[in-house]
């Protein structure tokens, strides 16, 4: 007798079902189911020719999925489901071997595993290749000088190549967070059954090494509950996508009139429906709008995680979209930027005029008296009434007088010479000789660092 006296309602089944967005993990559920029949028939559980029955009517649902012929019933719950109803029409009624020492719990999870395994992989791919863009656009504007800028206000003048730089260090660290993420899905899922082990004396070792793990999970409950290598994954997009989502906002503004640093190309911008004069930055835009979309993912997903008991609940079947999303919007967006950044073209005058002007040279002004001997906190109060004096009359800090410096320093009117080589526009660059600094030396170690990493892979 049935353990249910009437059936599922219509809307109850269209919540429940998951084939509309699961179906992408075929090709893991078969990589696996794999293994599965292998070390069934390895551990004497189903016999050899039930086991090649089975592989042979894997690969023909493989072969119907791969070309689209696949034909999916209305009843078909997720992936897995349709492909097991698919094998028992091939094989007959071996296919309900399969399933044999495994349940849905186990069998989801490792599908999971090995699907953010491999977006783990292509997402240090793809960073990859924005770090290469971003590297050689820096090497061909090694010495091109612009403002560098806090709170959206000219600062301290610095090279392209270093302001690019800055970017390939973030994608770097990005490209370890997902070696992180790749690296946690290496203890495997299957085999822990439903949630307390399997009723039969499986070879989970022979299935590990098969699929590329490194070990089993040690604990069934942990195995089938967990979603902490999706939150990895999350994580790593999310801070990903919000280092993407700054490049986007500085490709806008440079892009601007106003500012007028450099153009997009066309093969990332977009016109006006009524404006024809219009070339809008879309991509770049774009790059800023979808960070929010991953990180608001990663926050979903934690909260369905949140005080969820052990172990499995169906409220983790929400997992699945979230990681979906995530992945798809952060293949374009790195895409988007590599063709940016390989694209663009740096307007070297108008980031050469922007960078020329004097009061950036305030900080170079107090380190001179610094030299000098002036305590900092003095020498920072001189070169702040210098600027004030030089916006009052309109004038650079080059034209003030012997005596207008003189009632700001003394010591300043005494040394105009080094003051007058402080304020000659290359010497504001390539005064910051610090490690890390804008100076052409450092920036050039940096370079050849970036060319390292770049070759290296993440190192973590």
């Amino acid at each position: 007798m049935p353990r249910f006296g009437e059936p599922q309602h219509p809307d109850f089944q269209r919540l429940n079902a998951s084939i509309g967005f699961d179906r992408r993990l075929w090709p893991h559920d078969i990589r696996q189911s794999r293994a599965h029949a292998r070390m069934l028939a390895d551990s004497a559980i189903i016999c050899a020719e039930d086991r090649d029955a089975l592989l042979a009517g894997l690969e023909e649902v493989e072969r119907e999925l791969s070309e689209g012929s696949f034909q999916f019933a209305q009843d078909d719950e997720d992936i897995h489901m349709a492909i097991e109803r698919r094998l028992t029409e091939i094989a007959g009624p071996v296919g309900g071997r399969l399933h044999t020492a495994r349940s849905r719990n186990d069998q989801v999870v490792t599908d999971l595993q090995l699907y953010v395994r491999d977006q783990s992989v292509q997402a240090q791919v793809a960073i990859t290749r924005v770090m290469a863009a971003l590297l050689l656009r820096a090497e061909e504007h090694l010495d091109w000088p612009m403002p560098g800028y806090t709170h959206l206000q000219r600062a301290q003048p610095v090279y392209v190549s270093h302001h690019l730089l800055a970017y390939f260090w973030m994608l770097a660290r990005d490209r370890v967070r997902f070696a992180g993420a790749e690296r946690a899905t290496r203890r495997l899922a299957l085999g822990a059954g439903a949630l307390a082990g399997v009723n039969f004396a499986t070879n989970r070792r022979l299935l590990a090494r098969e699929l590329g793990f490194e070990e089993p999970a040690p604990n069934s409950i942990d195995a089938v509950s967990g979603r902490d290598f999706i939150l990895d994954y999350l994580s790593a997009a999310a801070t990903c996508s919000t280092h993407l989502s700054r490049l986007g906002a500085e490709l806008v503004l440079w892009s601007s009139a106003e500012f007028s640093f450099c153009e997009l190309p066309d093969a990332w911008s977009s016109g006006s429906s009524i404006m024809p004069q219009k070339k809008n930055p879309d991509a770049a835009e774009l790059l800023r709008a979808k960070a929010p979309r991953v990180v608001g993912h990663l926050a979903s997903l934690h909260g369905v995680m949140h005080a969820l008991p052990l172990t499995y609940n169906k409220d983790l079947q929400e997992d699945k979209e979230h990681l979906f999303d995530v992945v798809d919007t952060l293949e374009l967006t790195l895409a988007a930027a590599a063709g940016m950044i390989a694209g663009v073209a740096f307007n070297r005058e108008q980031l050469r005029e922007a960078a020329a002007d004097e009061l950036a040279a305030a900080t170079d002004v107090a380190d001179l008296l610094v030299r000098l001997g002036v305590p900092f906190r003095d020498a920072h109060g001189a070169a702040a009434g210098l600027v004030r004096t030089a916006l009052d009359s309109g004038r650079h800090l080059s034209e003030l007088s012997a005596d207008e410096l003189a009632r700001h320093s003394e010591v300043l009117a005494a040394h105009r010479e080094e003051l007058a080589q402080v304020l000659t526009e290359r010497s504001w660059l390539e005064s910051k000789v610090s490690e890390g600094g804008t100076s052409l030396a450092r920036v050039r170690e940096q370079l050849q660092a970036a060319r390292a990493e770049l070759d290296e892979g993440p190192s973590a």
